[in-house]
Parts: C-alpha cells; structure tokens; sequence
C-alpha cells in the first residue's frame, strides 16, 4: 500500500487523487481488525483521562490554614502569580476600568 502512495503521490488531477484515496481507505478497513486492541490510557481506552489534574485556580481557594502547611511552596506560588500578572500586563495593557454591562 505504500509503495502505491509513493507512486502516485505527484498526480495533479484531483478527481484521479479522491478515487485513489477512497480505494486506499477502502482497503484500509477491509483490513482493519474487527476488534482493534485500545490502551486503557490511551482516546478510546477505558481509563482514558480518568485522573485529571485540578486546574491552578482551586488551590486560591484553599482556607488559610491549609495553606499555612506549606508556607514556602504558597509564597512562591504568589510571587510567580505576581511575575505573571506583570508578564500579561506588559505584554497586553492593562485592563481598562469601565463599568460593567451586568
């Protein structure tokens, strides 16, 4: 099957290229088994992204006292906030202050 690909891979004439293409996909699934083995952690799979990671935001939500257990990883946490806020600001502006629609 590839062999036939590298020969005709330069046809120009887009009719001939479609019905070449629809006959390769043909013979593709006539060859496909009828059962196609899929990982578990892979699309399709059975624990396909079942531990998601939480998105960053939440751990703004944690009560102080949570957060007073890991004091060095939320003070770094803020100052990498900060240095991203600055980042954004520089790169975009910043946000103008009209009033809101709502």
């Amino acid at each position: 099957m590839r062999a036939r690909f590298d020969k005709n891979r330069d046809i120009k004439d887009m009719r001939i290229a479609v019905q070449l293409l629809q006959a390769g996909e043909a013979e593709l699934f006539e060859k496909m088994h009828p059962q196609p083995k899929k990982f578990p952690h892979s699309p399709g799979g059975v624990a396909f992204e079942r531990h998601h990671q939480p998105p960053d935001f939440v751990l703004d939500f944690w009560h102080p006292l949570e957060k007073a257990q890991y004091p060095k990883y939320f003070a770094r946490r803020e100052q990498r906030k900060k240095e991203y806020i600055e980042m954004w600001e520089k790169q975009h502006g910043k946000p103008k202050d009209e009033p809101s629609q709502h």
